[in-house]
């Protein structure tokens, strides 16, 4: 499955094309198959930002626009070589492009992707090669069937598709394929460990319902986005609140950390703000998508300013804190008469609002702000139930 120089010579000149028109122009280029070609640079653009590495590397080839997708960044497919131990066999059940089994090889002792498609396969087959990774053997097969034969392995992996029919979007577990929940005991019949990444969609406490043995989540989220949630499960354990780590990469060398219970959230103490203090911070998406909101605020010395505002303040600087931090500027008591006046003051702003009756764009309607600058504001909900716009400049 190897690109010729006359094809990867296509891909680099025609690396910034309008795709779609170069698709209408094929007729132009007699004996190259442009379609195939113009998917390779479709993949490389998806993965540009995600996947630099695989993206520039001109020797590997992609089976399909849609594998880039769901495939997983550098970040959080190198994160996850920390849930497996050196000696372990594995078995990637949903290989994909490979991403995860290509770095999951890099750490355990052999591994075993399994694909469907033959296509997939035959390009693992070609990139594997490529990358060295010897220690990787592919398999074509569907993985519910696959598991009924499999030979033991000390820990499986999957990746359910998130797509159905038409292409749709799918968020419920039980309705990506394979369909985890149903398949689990089957695989835990042949595996010690289970790790399932799972769209970041889910809902985490109806997920471990579905999934016993789970002993912890981690939920991983990139430059404050969350991206990957991953299910670790166990086939002799029960665990009745599992760990969660709330992860968020904030470049390619560093990363914030947040380990936790449920239980621990439960049974914490609430920690409310009388006022805004001095300083302001905003939990990255990771805390916010696990929900550790009361626990945060007592190990970190912070105030929380509304039970749903999910803004915190302080009037010393938390400098670790796992977020976003500002450095208070002023409070505005929200009215009418502010949206038309405080553009007078600032003219330009980044806008985020938080338990407010208003859209961002409704704000900026109303105050004709404009969008950036390095002033920050924030519309929310102070614990007495008063509107308020925060002004501030970011610390971090």
């Amino acid at each position: 499955m190897n690109l010729t120089s006359d094809e990867k010579h296509f891909i680099q000149e025609h690396a910034a094309d309008d795709l779609n028109r170069l698709l209408l122009a094929a007729s132009r280029y007699p004996g190259v198959n442009v379609p195939f070609l113009v998917d390779q640079i479709a993949v490389r653009r998806q993965l540009r930002d995600k996947l630099q590495a695989w993206a520039e590397n001109e020797e590997l080839v992609f089976p399909a626009r849609i594998a880039a997708e769901q495939c997983s960044s550098e970040q959080t497919a190198v994160y996850k070589q920390q849930l497996v131990d050196t000696d372990w066999t594995l078995c990637d059940l949903t290989g994909g492009l490979g991403v995860d089994s290509y770095y999951l090889s890099r750490k355990v002792r052999a591994l075993t992707y399994v694909e469907r498609y033959a296509g997939y396969c035959e390009a693992a087959r070609h990139n594997f090669e490529f990358l060295g990774a010897d220690n990787v053997t592919v398999v074509n097969a569907d993985a519910t069937e696959y598991v009924r034969e499999m030979p033991s392995v000390d820990a499986v992996y999957l990746d359910p598709a998130r797509r159905g029919e038409s292409n749709k979007r799918l968020f419920a577990l039980h309705d990506c394929e394979p369909d985890l929940p149903a398949l689990l005991p089957s695989i835990l019949l042949k595996a010690h460990w289970v790790i399932a990444k799972l769209s970041p969609m889910a809902d985490l406490q109806q997920t471990f319902s579905l999934l016993p043995g789970t002993t912890a989540v981690h939920v991983l989220s990139v430059r404050n986005e969350c991206k990957e949630l991953l299910f670790v499960i166990g086939r002799e354990t029960r665990v009745v609140s599992p760990t969660i780590h709330c992860v968020n990469f904030l470049s390619d060398e560093t990363e914030s950390t947040f380990i936790f219970t449920w239980e621990e959230e439960r049974t914490a103490e609430t920690r409310m703000a009388n006022s805004v203090g001095a300083y302001l911070y905003e939990p990255h998406a990771a805390l916010l998508k696990a929900g550790t909101f009361k626990l945060l605020a007592v190990r970190l010395g912070v105030e929380k300013l509304q039970v749903s505002s999910h803004l915190y303040t302080s009037q010393e600087w938390i400098p670790d804190f796992p977020g976003r931090s500002f450095r208070v500027e002023a409070v505005y008591p929200f009215s009418g008469k502010l949206c038309k006046t405080l553009v007078r003051t600032i003219p330009q702003a980044n806008i985020t609002v938080r338990n407010f009756p208003l859209s961002v764009a409704e704000l900026r309607r109303r105050t004709k702000i404009a969008e950036g600058g390095s002033v920050y504001l924030f519309a929310t909900t102070l614990a007495d139930g008063s509107k308020v716009v925060i002004a501030g400049s970011k610390l971090k």
